[in-house]
């Protein structure tokens, strides 16, 4: 399945704690976000499913897909539209077989070493990065700079969406090094207005 990578939201329960993350992802994608990731490390898989079904009805006629990080069972439990796995997640393989040839994989990478091992067949995107270091991401890989990024997209027969630590001004040099989009956390989620915050990033 093909989806609009420009601009990726992946959740933070804590960050949207004041807003509310169903608040906070419903003006973000107003204020045009194309994907939302539901990530959270600390939930039970049962709180995580009824989150994801709320926020797959909110989603519902926006044509943005709903894609869960890592966990296999929430995915197929919340009817999303797909799941993103980390390089020690689930098994690409094991979750298309499970998903089936019509749910959205995507893996993140953060080497050239990794993209070339990557099952490119069974993937429908990849996660480039993390561009900077990143405070949502304590056990994140080494930071790859936008130099970095550039070299993954020359050798990524995937779309492809950067991710760690960018904000709105990094749009421009996220584009030049050639990546379809940008994944955002802190950007949009905890901002005071996640609607204002998602459009800073459709500026010229």
């Amino acid at each position: 399945m093909q989806c609009d990578l420009s601009l990726y939201l992946v959740t933070d329960a804590t960050l949207c704690a004041d807003t509310g993350l169903e608040a906070t992802v419903e003006a973000a994608v107003k204020g045009g976000v194309t994907v939302v990731q539901l990530r959270d490390k600390h939930a039970s898989d049962a709180a995580m499913v009824a989150q994801a079904k709320r926020l797959k009805a909110l989603l519902a006629g926006t044509s943005v897909p709903l894609i869960i990080n890592d966990r296999l069972a929430v995915a197929i439990a919340s009817g999303a539209d797909g799941l993103h796995v980390g390089q020690s997640d689930t098994a690409v393989q094991e979750a298309r077989e499970v998903l089936g040839p019509h749910a959205i994989l995507g893996l993140s990478i953060n080497t050239v070493a990794q993209l070339r091992n990557a099952p490119i067949a069974l993937l429908d995107y990849v996660g480039l990065g993390p561009i900077f270091a990143t405070a949502s991401k304590q056990d994140h890989a080494q930071p790859i700079g936008f130099d970095g990024l550039a070299e993954l997209v020359c050798a990524c027969p995937l779309p492809n969406v950067a991710i760690g630590g960018l904000k709105a001004q990094h749009a421009a040099q996220v584009r030049a090094a050639g990546a379809n989009g940008l994944a955002v956390i802190s950007a949009i989620c905890g901002q005071p207005d996640p609607y204002q915050a998602a459009l800073a990033f459709r500026a010229p």
